[in-house]
């Protein structure tokens, strides 16, 4: 895999999303899942998310990340190396993927 201080940053991820009110969050050694859809992905040294367009813009445009092609995507994947990062943007994913699209349910 990649560095200590990122494995360990991977764990922290795993447990902050695995500790959700919802129980809708599974993993794997290397993804997270919410209602079986990839919503973060460790990727060596960097964390992989399915953000919205206009915050994967965002991140991309401030040098926070940088885009990844991922078919499965929902919104936009990008790669985050900084770890310190990893958890917020994890847990935007998870909201992200995690919500039922707009009338779908009726």
């Amino acid at each position: 895999m990649g560095d200590d201080a990122k494995d360990t940053a991977w764990v922290e991820v795993q447990g902050a999303l695995l500790d959700d009110a919802d129980a809708d969050v599974t993993a794997t050694d290397d993804a997270l899942l919410v209602h079986g859809t990839p919503f973060a992905v460790r990727d060596g040294d960097d964390m992989v998310v399915d953000l919205p367009e206009d915050r994967a813009d965002d991140l991309v445009e401030r040098g926070v990340a940088a885009r990844r092609d991922r078919p499965e995507a929902k919104g936009s994947w990008v790669s985050v190396e900084d770890s310190a990062d990893w958890v917020e943007l994890a847990s935007e994913a998870h909201a992200f993927v995690g919500e039922p699209s707009v009338g779908r349910d009726s």
